[in-house]
């Protein structure tokens, strides 16, 4: 990059970081959301149509964990190679493939004859799924100014319960009515196809991304439709104090490629921090609500009934976001989320060994609020530990060894179920979210701060 060039850049981020909140930010959000919301309404699925296809089809616990884990297997290749691409090729590039990929492979799922095509389906809705998510928080958070960044995150991570709600309405009312009901449900889970279109024309590139690739010109374009919108003419008069101190000059980054650079010294013990929180919170997240429906069935409910207690269940993720959202420019991106994993580790324990309806849904309840604020703190915080050239790569990869842990919980929970029923496996998925909380304290917490844009 040329020293005009890396002017610009710092320019550009101030401006960026002291832009009130436009309808531009509001598109922006909104536009990564919807298709956020419409991963989660097709990972909500699958749990609901386990269910289904255990009663229809005569399918194993084992086999639906394998159904289940094929698909995190392609979340886990798609998060490792989402994140590589979008430094290299762009954030909304990627963003609109992704959501193509998972929304064709998605519908034609709902034409799968037998469990190998189904897997072979899973695996490249997973693909696209995974690929997604940390393009996504990425890309929002390099729009997002300093003051505010947090939040906004989190924000977007609530699309996650707008979209499981949805799943859980779907599987409620349309996965039950007859044997083509999850076929059904699989259709409409194609709708991130035809929104892909929208998404490649309709939003911005990062100018961030856009800096660091040498298009200056195009980064101040889309920078000063930011300002015309909010009528900001002075930019240096409308720095806060903390936002008009520029980031720290910091050490070039390591030589040998994107992945390498994550075990540079400057880097290592985040990138061993974040990793372990995003593989145990993986692990007890997918492990308990992938099952939560058929652990319920198993317990003596009916189908349709234990689809409405999870329901209910996923409707308190909204209030568990909505407080994380609030917690996070207050208490600092490393409390919010420690609190929240040891909020979720005292749940889990609870929902395990309780048996009554009302305890039940309680505990459910307490488990998807803590849970889901945990997820948002912790996409806030993942984008913020690495640099604009590193930042897609870092939160790929992080994402990525989660998702190997999302790929083991749902073949093991069989397995723990057997040995020692809900009871035992609900602390384990305490252990992992304790695991997890001890973790986030090796995390930088930059709340507040200018991103590091080399």
């Amino acid at each position: 990059m040329t020293e005009n060039a890396a002017g610009s850049g710092r320019s550009i981020a101030q401006r960026l970081d002291a832009l009130p909140f436009t309808r531009k930010h509001g598109r922006v959000l909104t536009g990564s959301g919807i298709g956020w919301a419409l991963d989660a309404m097709d990972v909500g699925l699958i749990s609901f149509i386990l269910a289904a296809l255990t009663q229809q089809w005569g399918i194993t616990k084992g086999e639906g964990g394998l159904i289940a884990s094929i698909g995190f297997a392609g979340m886990a290749v798609g998060a490792s190679l989402g994140g590589l691409l979008a430094d290299r090729i762009g954030r909304r590039q990627v963003f609109a493939l992704t959501l193509l990929v998972y929304g064709v492979a998605t519908g034609a799922s709902a034409l799968a004859g037998g469990i190998v095509a189904l897997l072979v389906l899973r695996f490249f809705v997973g693909l696209g799924l995974g690929a997604e998510l940390p393009v996504a928080s990425t890309y929002v958070s390099e729009f997002a100014p300093a003051r505010m960044r947090g939040r906004l995150i989190v924000i977007l991570e609530a699309f996650w319960a707008v979209g499981w709600t949805a799943a859980a309405v779907i599987g409620y009312f349309v996965v039950p009515v007859s044997d083509d009901g999850w076929r059904w449900a699989f259709a409409i889970g194609a709708v991130p196809a035809m929104y892909a279109l929208a998404v490649r024309w309709g939003l911005p590139e990062s100018p961030r991304w856009l800096l660091g690739k040498g298009r200056a010109a195009e980064a101040e374009r889309i920078v000063a439709s930011f300002e015309q919108q909010a009528a900001v003419r002075d930019h240096a008069a409308s720095l806060g104090p903390k936002d008009a101190e520029p980031a720290p000059a910091l050490a070039p980054l390591a030589k040998g490629g994107r992945i390498a650079a994550l075990w540079a010294t400057e880097f290592r013990s985040r990138t061993i921090s974040i990793w372990v929180v995003w593989f145990c919170v993986n692990f007890a997240y997918y492990g308990a609500f992938i099952w939560i429906p058929s652990i319920l069935v198993d317990a003596g409910f009916s189908l349709v009934r234990s689809f409405g207690f999870t329901l209910i269940i996923t409707l308190a993720q909204l209030p568990g976001y909505a407080v994380a959202a609030w917690l996070i420019e207050r208490w600092g991106r490393r409390l919010t989320l420690s609190v929240f994993l040891m909020g979720s580790a005292v749940s889990a324990v609870v929902f395990g060994t309780v048996h009554a309806e009302a305890a039940i849904i309680a505990s459910g309840m307490a488990l998807s609020f803590f849970n889901l604020g945990a997820w948002g703190a912790l996409y806030a915080v993942t984008p913020e530990l690495y640099p604009t050239s590193l930042r897609a790569t870092g939160a790929g990869w992080a994402a990525g060894i989660g998702r190997i842990a999302s790929i083991i919980a749902p073949l093991l929970v069989p397995v723990l179920l057997l040995a020692g029923g809900a009871g035992l496996t609900f602390v384990v998925f305490a252990v992992f979210f304790l695991i997890a909380a001890t973790a986030t304290w090796g995390l930088v917490d930059r709340g507040g701060k200018a991103l590091d844009d080399r």
